[in-house]
């Protein structure tokens, strides 16, 4: 953007420290002469303009200088680092899209016992066919994905939606009003709702919506646990539980952890072993459940030492160039909503400032997308571009946000801020980021110990 409204660049560097390599092109641009640099720390980049601020400008030179640009061509220069990341996210996204990727169908594992889509009569196995946000046309659904998308978009916009559901299969359709958050907490402001102490999450988790169906497999047995000792093997497929026929997989989990504590009660459960139906008497023990992050979720629970659940059923989804944009577009302009949502709220004290993650977890989570495939990497680090490009624009001093901040008082009241202010600012700029990254780096070396 420098180049493109003549500013001279004096120095492209990427990385930071003693350089490792310069050099400078043959045959520049003209109006620059730029020197190329390889830093020594690989922790982001920098650009050196012309300006009079910083050194002696020759007379000739002076109208190019980025200080004495017009407020446009400074607002433009600056917004465009992260405008440029946002838009690399959205082509990264695009780019997952075109590729194609396996995705889950849209089809709804069992609710969570006693919460509104139980209440409103899911059992889960049903599939979303379609979705209609308040205000706008339906929208047929492919994936698992792209109906918790819409959940998440709804959420952010505070709207209601309406599905359209096929029960096991069938052709025949039901509608269902999914309620907005603020009707769900009318909901929940009875007596009976009151009763079911679930706790806040998100509009996904709080409506009782799990992730998508899967078959009651078994599947990985430790050593010496209940399943081993009962006689389960790895692929029997449960078919009922003391005559109660298992709709999923999360069903199964629900009940091993509400088994009651009684000897003398020993659960029998029916599975399919390769076409032969067979009875084992299954009895869980006490133990510690993890969560998806990792956490030993509260209290004992009872668990049988088995993976319980096949991985979903999935479709290969891969969109056109049109279609892939405006999805990129799309998620990139969710995840900045949701991200900015979180922000306000951990600055208001209603969310833990520990979802504020460091290099440490970044580093971690590239490793395990890696691991995963092409497009989920991809897709990580359009993840990590929308948050450097959101917290480049955030309003504190030595970032593009802090800069444009300036301008914006510039444009109000017609003078620049002082050098004595900018300073001052400068100071308590340093001071917040050095404060967000010791929490970031904190926070991740609690991860990483506990």
């Amino acid at each position: 953007m420098a180049v493109a409204c003549k500013v001279p660049v004096l120095v492209f560097s990427i990385g930071f420290g003693k350089s490792v390599y310069r050099w400078r092109p043959k045959n520049p641009r003209l109006g620059q002469n730029t020197e190329f640099v390889l830093g020594a720390l690989p922790l982001g980049g920098y650009i050196q303009m012309l300006d009079s601020r910083e050194a002696t400008v020759l007379p000739e030179q002076l109208p190019l200088a980025f200080d004495q640009r017009s407020l446009k061509v400074r607002a433009a220069i600056v917004a465009a680092g992260p405008l440029a990341n946002l838009c690399l996210a959205v082509v990264l996204f695009s780019a997952v899209s075109w590729w194609g990727q396996p995705q889950a169908l849209p089809i709804l594992a069992s609710p969570l016992p006693g919460s509104w889509a139980a209440q409103a009569g899911l059992e889960g196995g049903e599939r979303v066919q379609s979705i209609q946000m308040e205000g706008e046309e339906s929208e047929d659904i492919q994936s698992f994905q792209s109906l918790w998308r819409a959940t998440s978009r709804a959420e952010s916009e505070g709207s209601s939606m309406r599905w359209s559901i096929a029960r096991d299969n069938s052709n025949k359709l039901f509608e269902l009003e999914i309620p907005s958050p603020q009707q769900l907490k009318l909901l929940r402001s009875t007596p009976a709702s009151q009763a079911q102490g679930q706790v806040d999450q998100n509009h996904w988790q709080d409506l009782g919506f799990r992730g998508p169906s899967a078959r009651p497999l078994i599947g990985r047995i430790e050593p010496g646990s209940a399943a081993e000792v009962s006689g389960l093997q790895p692929g029997d497929v449960v078919l009922r539980v003391d005559g109660r026929v298992v709709a999923d997989a999360q069903q199964l989990r629900d009940w091993i952890r509400a088994e009651p504590l009684d000897p003398l009660h020993s659960p029998l459960w029916d599975i399919d072993r390769h076409g032969r139906v067979l009875s084992l008497s299954v009895v869980p023990q006490l133990g510690t459940a993890s969560s998806s992050g990792g956490l030993a979720l509260a209290g004992p629970v009872r668990r049988i030492g088995a993976v319980v659940g096949a991985p979903p059923q999935t479709l290969w989804v891969s969109l056109g160039f049109v279609e892939g944009l405006q999805q990129g577009f799309g998620q990139v302009k969710q995840i900045s909503l949701l991200t900015l949502n979180l922000i306000g709220k951990m600055l208001s004290g209603t969310a833990s400032s520990k979802h504020l993650s460091g290099p440490l977890t970044i580093a971690e989570q590239a490793g395990q997308s890696a691991q995963m495939g092409f497009s989920a990497y991809v897709s990580f680090l359009a993840l990590v571009s929308v948050s450097l490009g959101l917290l480049n624009l955030l309003p504190l001093p030595m970032l593009d946000g802090g800069h444009l901040m300036y301008y914006l008082w510039e444009s109000l009241t017609g003078n620049p801020v002082s050098v004595a202010w900018q300073q001052g600012l400068q100071k308590v700029g340093l001071a917040s980021l050095i404060f967000i990254m010791s929490l970031a780096l904190f926070n991740d070396l609690s991860r990483l110990f506990n």
